[in-house]
């Protein structure tokens, strides 16, 4: 039996029927830990466990056993394209369509909500107040984004691309901080958790920054802003998506096909088209005055604690938790080194009770690292700099980079001492090194 083979299958499985870990474990009166080590590769159900999860799943025992052996867990990503007024998103999503379907990918989109609603007369103007407009909004969202996720699971491919016209934390633009608090309270959700649910945002800059000669608001019915509004919105959003792990800007510093072609090209990358890489620059600057991070709108703390596991192929794995004031999110990290700069790196989302579990395989020869850190947009870069308490002289800044030539210049409130890209010495699992 391949172990890793059955493991996936186990887990696709068991995240179709919207299953725990510990849920699954609880039906089949084994412990999470066991359930955790199937689908990790580590270990085998019994036989009596093998009828029992047919029956659960309403298969038979031999279509179990046969069907992990040829079909790969489907490989489902969900991403945001967002940007201010007149940013070209409605191109973009026929590009996006033609070029992944051609790679291979079912693509699905999720239609912008807030033009859906206006454009039947339910508008902010219409409501009780603009934040009943909100709650009406983002209820809708997530509802839609929910039906495309559970019917992509019932798809015969390989790969899901699902694109969302607009994403949960667009909505914060509108609202002041007070408002925003109370939506997500309305929701029973927190900002962590819906800003980070989707696996990468691509920020369009609307033309009204850098290209103002072809701003219009005459192919969209629900855009009333002036190109000066339309500026400042778009600040508004790049400020709300910061702090996602994986933000990109897509500014009109080319004529308007290049950015599209630039949005593909990012796009593409995250989803590791052809390999997925991870392409970063690593820098030691002096200890950040944080007062001036923590000022700035466009700036987002984080707190994240990161621990190694266990390998024996010479990989790097790792299981992170992230998030900021209680809420977190959870995920598990493997990287293979290509070059100084760049890494194959695969990452997958946890559910809490995956992430105890793993921590179970933590390596004894490294200590969690905990680090607070803070996602800085600026001039349409972005920017993490991360600060660890056991340094009070000195932090780390990391830029993700589409490829390896691509320019980049840092804020002047940043003061850099040297790169330590290809330095192992500043690793992060350097620095959990017991």
């Amino acid at each position: 039996m391949n172990d890793f083979s059955f493991g996936n299958y186990l887990s696709q499985l068991r995240r179709t029927a919207g299953l725990t870990q510990r849920a699954l474990a609880q039906q089949l009166g084994v412990s999470d830990k066991a359930v955790s080590k199937w689908e990790n590769g580590a270990a085998k159900p019994t036989t009596n466990t093998l009828r029992k999860l047919a029956d659960l799943f309403g298969i038979s025992v031999e279509k179990l056993l046969n069907e992990k052996e040829r079909r790969e867990p489907m490989q489902m990503t969900k991403i945001v394209i967002t940007g201010g007024p007149c940013a070209g998103k409605t191109t973009a999503m026929s590009w996006i369509q033609n070029f992944f379907t051609k790679l291979g990918y079912a693509v699905l989109f999720v239609p912008e909500t807030a033009t859906e609603l206006i454009s039947g007369g339910l508008a902010p103007w219409t409501c009780g107040t603009p934040v009943d407009f909100q709650k009406c909004l983002l209820q809708l969202q997530l509802e839609k984004e929910k039906v495309f996720e559970q019917g992509a699971a019932t798809m015969n491919a390989d790969k899901v691309l699902i694109v969302c016209d607009r994403g949960a934390l667009d909505n914060k633009a509108y609202m002041t901080d007070l408002e925003f608090a109370a939506v997500t309270s309305f929701l029973n959700s927190n900002e962590v958790e819906l800003r980070d649910q989707y696996d990468a945002v691509f920020h369009l800059t609307t033309a009204a920054k850098g290209a103002v000669a072809f701003y219009t608001t005459a192919n969209n019915t629900a855009r009333t802003e002036t190109p000066e509004q339309a500026a400042a919105l778009d600040d508004k959003l790049i400020a709300a998506w910061t702090g996602h792990p994986h933000l990109r800007i897509i500014d009109n510093s080319t004529a308007f096909e290049d950015k599209i072609k630039r949005l593909l090209a990012e796009i593409s990358s995250f989803l590791g088209e052809p390999a997925p890489y991870e392409i970063e620059r690593k820098f030691l600057i002096e200890y950040p005055d944080i007062a001036w991070l923590e000022s700035q709108s466009n700036c987002q703390r984080v707190e994240i604690i990161q621990t190694y596991l266990k390998t024996d192929d010479g990989s790097e794995a790792r299981v992170r938790q992230r998030g900021a004031d209680g809420h977190f999110i959870y995920s598990m990290t493997t990287k293979k080194s290509v070059s100084d700069m760049k890494r194959v790196e695969i990452e997958r989302r946890l559910s809490k009770d995956e992430y105890l579990n793993c921590l179970m395989d933590a390596d004894p020869a490294c200590r969690p690292i905990r680090k607070t850190r803070y996602c800085l947009t600026y001039e349409n870069q972005y920017f993490e700099i991360d600060v660890y308490p056991f340094w009070k002289d000195q932090a780390i800044v990391e830029i993700e980079l589409r490829d390896e030539e691509q320019s980049f210049h840092f804020p002047k409130e940043l003061k850099v001492l040297r790169e330590v890209t290809a330095d192992s010495e500043f690793r992060n699992a350097a620095l959990a090194r017991i």
